[in-house]
């Protein structure tokens, strides 16, 4: 194996979910940039800000069903194969449990859960004929830690660090590696939809890590491309931490 991260995912097809700002467009950015072609899935149609060649949007809400199905589609449509998944999409929202409505819990766990699910569902078996491909699921520290307030977001990132684990246990047989990354503070617009100091808030937040900083949506790229490339060729079942280390100092 002689690959540099110049060319990990040189003619690579891929599908990323949440495309259209943050994390997930700074993985379709640095995915083509290096040779992959993508399919960029987002509910807002800003994704098709990213249309060009090599880049196929798709504005769609990933936890409707049918949406997956159309998403592998398109990859097999336009490039002829599927490589990469990335189940990116993700929501937050604050409130106690006992003021939280069944509805907006539900809301909460249809995004970081039953989309990546369906997702997975219909990526596996795109990829099983050609018996390789990767996975890459963005969880959260809080995967593992619980904080006041965000209870539905805590339990769907715990849901998804276990469907992370199972899977690739089910689809590691089909030669797909499965994986995801414990994503701590990252300044992006995941808060924006309740408070309008959504970014300052996230990038203060981060302060209070052991790196005392949050990451860029950069940074949490570059980890994506490289558990979705032949360099991570033993890596299975993993949640790769990736939070300044807050993780270590919890406790």
């Amino acid at each position: 194996m002689n690959l540099s991260p110049v060319n990990e995912v040189e003619g690579k097809v891929a599908i990323v979910t949440g495309a259209a700002s943050g994390i997930g467009r700074a993985i379709v950015e640095l995915l083509h940039a290096r040779g992959a072609q993508v399919i960029a899935e987002d509910i807002d149609p800003k994704v098709n800000a990213l249309a060009r060649q090599g880049i196929v949007p798709l504005v769609a809400d990933i936890t409707v069903d049918g949406v997956a199905e159309r998403a592998v589609e398109l990859a097999l449509q336009h490039f002829g194969k599927l490589d990469i998944l990335v189940n990116n999409a993700g929501r937050i929202i604050y409130k106690n449990l006992v003021d939280m409505s069944r509805d907006e819990w539900n809301w909460q766990m249809e995004t970081n859960v039953t989309g990546a699910f369906l997702h997975s569902r219909e990526a596996v078996k795109a990829m099983m004929p050609a018996r390789s491909g990767a996975i890459v699921n963005i969880a959260s520290y809080a995967s593992y830690f619980a904080f006041p307030g965000i209870a539905a977001y805590t339990a769907s990132k715990g849901a998804l660090a276990q469907l992370t684990r199972t899977q690739a246990l089910e689809a590691i047989d089909h030669g797909i590696r499965v994986n995801a990354i414990g994503v701590g503070d990252v300044v992006t617009n995941l808060l924006n939809h309740f408070r309008d100091d959504g970014r300052e808030f996230l990038a203060q937040h981060g302060t209070a890590s052991p790196i005392k900083r949050a990451a860029t949506p950069e940074e949490i790229a570059e980890i994506v491309l490289f558990l979705a490339s032949e360099r991570a060729s033993y890596i299975v079942g993993s949640v790769v931490m990736a939070d300044g280390g807050m993780s270590v100092a919890i406790g």
